[in-house]
């Protein structure tokens, strides 16, 4: 094996490795739970509302749409992932877009977005997941016991599951990467099973032809399919996940490309046959009602309870695997940015003994805990999360895109093995779709947006007064 110059990481993945890094942080634990919000807001409805049977009308689905957002979302991760090829092998370097916006413009730009994943996107994501455990759970106790866990069961569970596998990491008993590897295989044999025995099944093609359209188009019909791609583009987000681990990948600059690029047109292939499983045994009506545990629905309509029990079961531990990955992993880029000096300096320490960042793992306990609590009490819990960070996030992630740009401007020597096709085109329109979708989500969710933009603003404060404290200029991790 072969060690960059210049790097103290070894070389080891090659195109099968990033391939699968990029499809196992695409497929989470959006595809089991997405759905019903997405079918709900393209009909111009609330996604975080629970609607009573008999409550919503076939006039007001539109499987189209349904299915269009996911499409839409599927070609507009890949023209994404299309710019970040030229970024990754142009500068195939850990830190994914870390890296690319130090290089397109500041450290200060980079920094914030470093503070808004802890603040905003990243440790609501753990809530998010955790969420998602608890509802399957929830569905799970019902359909076994007739018991309902109710709203804040469902979140108590959610902020056990997270106090639980942080104090289990703060011990280090959860770093197997065997035991991750079999919980990731665990999602991807669900999704196996749920499209087998969905197709199998007996079902009804007239699912699909039914309610194919809306009746009236208008700017309602914008914003809903602006609403539904909220939660879309969560369940394909993780995508640029290799571009993390640049530097460990023998040949980047033709194997990352090529990764991404297989990786998202394989997911989005994946998402559409798994929809299409949900569509043949529901109808659009059941999929937004069954708007927290979609999958199990769809199994308990094919072969009965037994099987929606099962597909809940294999839910709860993908994601009980997810919850402990991410809160492993994300507490040690804190810990890193803290002790770089771009975090508060008490998540830089480490436990003597068990060598873990538990100060770290603790903080973004704590602030994930807050992120719940407040979640709850907003209502609808998992999408108030989503719609809570999804603006924030894709500021920074325009500013990704728009870097490919700056950079052929401001940098045009920088070797480019990989460039975009038809740039003049492709970039544009990626820009375009991300900012009509961003734009809309500020106006669709003008409160939880600017809550997410406050929290990113307020690392300003952090970073002068480091700067002012150190007397000189943090690097970002």
């Amino acid at each position: 094996m072969s060690q960059d110059k210049g790097s103290d990481l070894v070389e080891g993945l090659g195109l099968r490795e990033a391939l699968a890094i990029v499809v196992g942080r695409i497929i989470g634990s959006g595809i089991f739970r997405t759905p019903g919000p997405m079918m709900l807001a393209v009909a111009g409805l609330d996604a975080g509302q629970n609607y009573a049977p008999g409550s919503l009308s076939p006039q007001q689905m539109s499987v189209g749409l349904f299915l269009l957002a996911w499409v839409i979302g599927g070609v507009a991760t890949i023209l994404a992932s299309l710019c970040y090829a030229e970024l990754v092998a142009m500068l195939p370097r850990s830190g994914g877009p870390y890296a690319y916006l130090k290089e397109a413009y500041s450290d200060l730009w980079a920094f914030l977005r470093g503070w808004a994943m802890f603040f905003v996107s990243e440790t609501a994501s753990i809530v998010a997941v955790a969420l998602v455990f608890s509802e399957y759970g929830a569905y799970a106790l019902k359909t076994a016991t007739g018991i309902e866990a109710g709203t804040w069961g469902e979140a108590g569970v959610a902020l056990a599951i997270i106090l639980a596998l942080t104090l289990a990491n703060s011990f280090g008993v959860f770093a197997s990467g065997i035991l991750q590897d079999v919980l990731s295989f665990l999602k991807v044999f669900a999704l196996i099973v749920l499209v087998l025995t969905c197709f199998s099944a007996r079902g009804d093609v007239a699912h699909f032809t039914s309610n194919v359209w809306p009746e009236q188009w208008g700017w309602g019909t914008m914003f809903g399919m602006a609403a539904a791609l909220r939660y879309g583009f969560f369940a394909y987000s993780g995508w640029e996940g290799a571009t993390y681990v640049a530097e460990e990948v023998r040949n980047p600059r033709k194997n990352l490309p090529l990764s991404l690029l297989l990786g998202v047109c394989g997911v989005m292939c994946i998402y559409l046959l798994v929809n299409g499983a949900y569509l043949y045994q529901l109808d659009a009506v059941s999929i937004a009602l069954a708007r927290k545990e979609i999958s199990a629905r769809a199994m308990e309509a094919a072969i009965g309870t037994a099987g929606g029990l099962f597909i809940a079961g294999a839910v709860m531990l993908s994601t009980f695997g997810n919850v402990s990955t991410q809160i492993m992993v994300k507490a040690r880029t804190w810990h890193a940015m803290a002790r770089d000096g771009l975090f508060f300096s008490v998540a830089a320490k480490t436990s003597p003994r068990f060598r873990t960042p538990n100060r770290a793992l603790w903080l973004q306990a704590l602030w994930a805990s807050i992120l719940l609590i407040a979640a709850t009490l907003a209502g609808g819990k998992y999408e108030r999360i989503i719609d809570f960070f999804t603006f924030t996030s894709y500021i920074f992630n325009l500013s990704t895109i728009l870097a490919v740009w700056v950079l052929r401007v401001r940098k045009p020597g920088l070797e480019r093995p990989f460039r975009i096709p038809f740039f003049y085109i492709t970039v544009p329109l990626t820009l375009a779709i991300y900012g009509w979708f961003t734009l809309a989500t500020l106006i669709d969710r003008p409160l939880e947006s600017m809550l997410g933009v406050l929290l990113t603003l307020l690392g300003l404060l952090f970073y002068f007064w480091k700067k002012r404290q150190t007397g000189i200029k943090a690097e970002p991790v």
